[in-house]
């Protein structure tokens, strides 16, 4: 019998950078449907609701159906309502549309996602405060970093979770990559193929996380990629490539 293959793939940075694409992305993606092979897109991104990033991508020409695009906002979502937790929220306001069915009165957790306008001492002390009063930190993801509309690197939600683990003495729980849980949630919506791959731009969360879960890491050298990258964990890439379009021809090649 054949052995199925399944492609999770990252978005900022891999697919994208803002609202320009990065290089053949576009028909990279008709490759893989021509090819027939499934896929879902896994990212870490929380400056806006799942519905936005829909929009946004479709307005590049993507024509990504809603159901391919998994979140760590829409993981963060699935662990609240699974643990009966109130949050209070540093997230953007389009972020908590993601959230607006929860019960937030007497929160008993802190989230945090990517919202620097949220950063402030004002609003990182009120965290502070409710965590000292017996909150749990839940980081959407703890990137360190990201790539702007200007490809200018600039800080993601990773050192204000840090900052808030420290003064607290108490460790966050990351609910996106690299987290083993936000992976295999992907793998089981798309049927936990006999192969996997994750395409994309970061060697810390897309792929030594991928790794750990047996999953080929394609690291691609754009977004956030930095020089060297590829030797800056104990879990190398099982392959290097160019570009997105360049990962997806890797792959094509192995199923030949």
């Amino acid at each position: 019998m054949p052995k199925t293959t399944g492609i999770l793939i990252d978005l900022s940075g891999t697919i994208h950078i803002g609202d320009k694409l990065i290089g053949k992305s576009k028909e990279a993606i008709q490759k893989l449907n021509n090819a027939q092979l499934p896929y879902m897109f896994v990212s870490n991104t929380t400056k806006e609701s799942k519905n936005s990033l829909h929009t946004r991508l479709n307005k590049l020409g993507l024509n990504i159906p809603k159901e391919k695009i998994f979140t760590s906002l829409t993981a963060t979502y699935d662990y609240l309502a699974r643990n009966s937790l109130r949050p209070y929220s540093l997230l953007s306001k389009d972020a908590l549309l993601d959230f607006e069915d929860l019960p937030k009165e007497d929160p008993n957790c802190v989230v945090i996602g990517l919202a620097p306008e949220m950063f402030s001492y004002e609003e990182m002390n009120k965290a502070f405060q409710h965590v000292l009063n017996g909150c749990q930190i839940i980081a959407a993801h703890k990137a360190r970093y990201y790539p702007a509309k200007d490809e200018v690197l600039r800080l993601g939600p990773g050192p204000f979770v840090s900052a808030l683990e420290y003064a607290c003495s108490k460790e966050a729980k990351v609910i996106g990559k690299p987290s083993p849980n936000f992976f295999q949630s992907a793998l089981d919506i798309l049927g936990n193929p006999d192969v996997s791959y994750m395409i994309g731009d970061c060697a810390k969360d897309d792929i030594e996380g991928s790794q750990r879960m047996g999953i080929h890491g394609i690291l691609v050298k754009t977004g956030k990629y930095q020089t060297g990258d590829e030797d800056s964990s104990e879990k190398k890439p099982h392959f290097v490539a160019e570009d997105f379009s360049e990962a997806v021809e890797f792959i094509l090649n192995q199923k030949m």
